[in-house]
């Protein structure tokens, strides 16, 4: 018993409270925006969400009571995650992209899990690595870490998740010692991609990127190497935009040009935007939204659930979401910092890193400032595999927290 209350005790009330008010706070959201609708079970969804956060809340009581040299251990999940990706790809995937594995009556997202075990991975790598990781070898090694589980998640295709494991890499990186410039060497052959699309940005940007590399002078090899890597990058972008599925360029259409289809591709980012903007500054209510009560709003309970929240709750709504989790992600960086276990820190950091990202694109969708990818909002969105990852990844921390003078 008194080691159950020290344990209570030991608990970070910051961080574990906001966690705990925006799980809740995605509770009612959930209700908001499924209560009334035609199928029964549909209107239950809140409740599975409340059953699967006492799932999260054993994941949650794992993560923070197990000794952090038993998660060490845990970077041999990675193999496990690889095997559950691979099963959705080959036999037992469901659901149209096949993201999801069946077991009864709820469903597994293994690409959820993969997060986890590539955080576990990278951690372990860069904390035991003797050299400075902006070697050509220790990149190497850890292209070989990442790639074949993206591989295998784009394929799905689950596009979100694999951005995530991308955004993951850059955080970590940063925080093992990679200077900004060659982080963003590293990432010029996407940003070549991206601008490739129009052959006037990208001959603008070619002319930046080799002023960058006059300017900073790093040894020929890798600039030549840069440079190589992102011309062909550029070249290959027409070859890309072909192997992506039809519903893939009708997002990336739209995000340019949401009234370019109205009706059915632009259709879920114009009715977000109306939903948030008619919250106003003190919202209309709860369960009086005309868009979520009048089913105008898509994907309410997943991907939209922050226009929910805009447009019941207003402005001032929203931004009590945002500093909930501005305060979260303050103490997990806190803790990040604090932490003088090289393993630990990295798992504080990335798990930051994770959250942060997700509650970018997810937000940035809500209003048109990205893409729409399909992310769920940590902690808030309706999903089982979601949520125990997020609770997951916060009792990470509360433990890195509760030993940070271990090394």
């Amino acid at each position: 018993m008194q080691t159950i209350i020290r344990f209570l005790r030991e608990l970070d009330p910051i961080l574990v409270g906001s966690a705990f008010a925006l799980t809740a706070i995605g509770a009612l959201l959930i209700y908001s925006a499924q209560h009334d609708m035609p199928d029964p079970k549909d209107q239950l969804l809140w409740s599975r969400q409340l059953l699967w956060w006492i799932v999260a809340l054993g994941g949650f009581v794992l993560a923070a009571w197990l000794p952090l040299r038993l998660h060490d251990v845990f970077a041999y999940v990675y193999l496990i995650a690889i095997g559950l990706v691979l099963m959705t790809l080959l036999w037992l995937g469901v659901g149209t992209s096949r993201l999801w594995i069946s077991l009864g009556p709820a469903y597994l997202q293994p690409s959820e899990p993969a997060k986890l075990a590539l955080l576990f991975a990278l951690s372990r790598y860069l904390a035991y690595l003797k050299r400075p990781v902006f070697g050509w070898r220790p990149l190497l090694l850890l292209a070989v870490i990442v790639v074949p589980i993206w591989f295998l998640v784009i394929k799905q295709p689950d596009l979100g998740t694999s951005l995530v494991f991308w955004a993951l890499v850059l955080v970590m990186l940063y925080w093992a010692g990679m200077p900004p410039l060659s982080l963003f060497f590293l990432v010029s052959p996407l940003i070549s991609l991206v601008l490739a699309f129009n052959w006037i940005t990208w001959i603008i940007y070619i002319i930046i990127l080799l002023a960058a590399l006059y300017v900073t002078r790093p040894r020929l090899l890798m600039s030549v190497g840069v440079v190589t890597v992102n011309v062909l990058f550029g070249i290959v972008t027409p070859i890309l935009w072909n192997k992506f599925l039809p519903y893939q360029k009708m997002r990336i259409l739209v995000f340019l040009d949401p009234g370019s289809d109205p009706q059915r591709a632009g259709y879920q980012i114009i009715q977000s935007k109306v939903a948030i903007g008619s919250g106003g500054l003190w919202g209309r209510g709860y369960l009086h939204g005309t868009q979520t009560g009048l089913h105008f709003l898509p994907e309410k309970h997943t991907d939209f659930i922050f226009s929910v929240c805009g447009e019941e709750f207003g402005f001032w709504g929203a931004m009590i979401v945002l500093i909930l989790f501005g305060l979260l992600l303050w103490r997990m960086i806190d803790t990040g910092y604090r932490a003088r276990n090289a393993f630990g820190r990295f798992l504080a950091i990335g798990a930051a890193g994770v959250v942060a990202f997700q509650l970018l694109v997810n937000v940035g969708m809500t209003v048109g400032l990205m893409p729409v990818t399909g992310l769920p909002l940590p902690f808030v969105s309706y999903g089982g595999s979601s949520l125990v990852l997020f609770w997951f990844l916060t009792g990470l921390v509360v433990n890195i927290r509760r030993h940070w003078q271990e090394y």
